[in-house]
Order: structure tokens, then sequence, then C-alpha cells
């Protein structure tokens, strides 16, 4: 199995990157906080893999930029109930350390903030990673005030970013993420910023 990739990055899109190692390209499914944190199309990206086959699906590879992402990827997954999509989910609202900080004070709710994660999932997860050692250092009792910081600072030149990676001019991508913006307003994510220049593409 796959265990790791280094090469250039070849398309960027909301769900997954392809990844062109040597004349190969790999198609990764990524967190939106991983796609985020990819360098320019064309630069070299390392990306930790965790490789996974089923009957149905076959062989799929999920990218994490760092070790310990990928080990708390595996750890959810254990859990019942937890399926890679809401592993992925708790991953794109809290960093491992996040993880482990809300495990330890038993805090629910945070994990609960994951798309697709209800309390009853979300108290499982809390309740089986307790003394399951997450991260490599130590534990934080601080709560995550801003579990979503990576992605606060430019949301639209993310936003942009990913549309170029899709094939998109960047006037274009520009203008449609720019339109989103003033519609949805300051809070908007990346994600809604993204899903919306492409319905007003027409993809």
């Amino acid at each position: 199995m796959i265990g790791r990739l280094r090469g250039a990055v070849a398309e960027v899109g909301e769900e997954e990157a392809l990844i062109d190692v040597m004349g190969v390209g790999y198609v990764v499914r990524c967190g939106s906080r991983t796609l985020q944190r990819l360098p320019a199309l064309g630069e070299e990206a390392l990306l930790h893999i965790e490789s996974q086959w089923s009957e149905s699906a076959g062989l799929r590879l999920y990218g994490f930029g760092t070790r310990e992402d990928r080990k708390a990827f595996v750890l959810l997954q254990a859990i019942q109930g937890v399926g890679p999509k809401a592993a992925m989910a708790v991953l794109d609202v809290l960093s491992p350390a996040e993880l482990a900080s809300a495990v330890a004070r038993e805090d629910k709710a945070a994990v609960g903030r994951a798309s697709g994660v209800g309390p009853k999932l979300a108290l499982r997860i809390v309740t089986e990673l307790k003394d399951k050692p997450i991260t490599d250092g130590p534990v934080l009792m601080t709560a995550p005030s801003t579990p979503s910081a990576p992605a606060k600072p430019a949301p639209t030149g993310d936003a942009v970013a990913a549309l170029m990676g899709l094939g998109v001019a960047e006037v274009n991508a520009r203008r449609v993420v720019e339109a989103a913006a003033a519609k949805l307003g300051d809070e908007a994510t990346v994600q809604a910023l993204i899903k919306a220049g492409l319905q007003e593409l027409g993809r």
C-alpha cells in the first residue's frame, strides 16, 4: 500500500488533489485543511497517505499534511460509525492537538461541530479516544477558540486558487468568488465560496 507521495500538484478540487509523481497522476482525497495548505500548481507537495481498499470503490488514497493527521484519521475510523468522510470532517474542524484536548476535556460539542457528526457519535468519539495517543506531544487542556483559523485570513484567495486549480481563468475565478463573497457575507467559508463560484460558472 502507498504510505507517502511526493510530487507536483497538478490539480486541486473541492475534496481531492491530483499529485503527479514522475508522470503518474494519483488522485488523493483530502480534507479542506490539507487542500488549503497545498503549494501552488506545479510545485512539489509531500502528502502522508492512508491507503484503503474496498470491493465497491477499489483503492482510495487519503492524503494528509502531517503524520499526526494521518494517525488521527486512522484512530477515528477505528470507532464504530466513523467512516472516512466523518473522520475527514472532524479533522477539518479540529487539528490532532485540538482533538486530543477536546477528548481530554470530554468536550463532545467541539467534536460535534464536524459536518455529519451528531451528538451521539461525538460522544462516542470522545469516549473511545480517551487515553488513546492522538498526538506525540503533551495534551493541552485549553479550548480551541478558533478551530478553523488557517482558513480565515483569506477565504476568497483560497477559493480563487482552488477554482484556478480546476482550470478556471484567474480573472473569471476572482469575478465569481468576489460576487459570492458579497452575497454570502464575511462569514462565508472557503468551501461555500467555491461551491457558489462553480454554480455561477455553470459547473
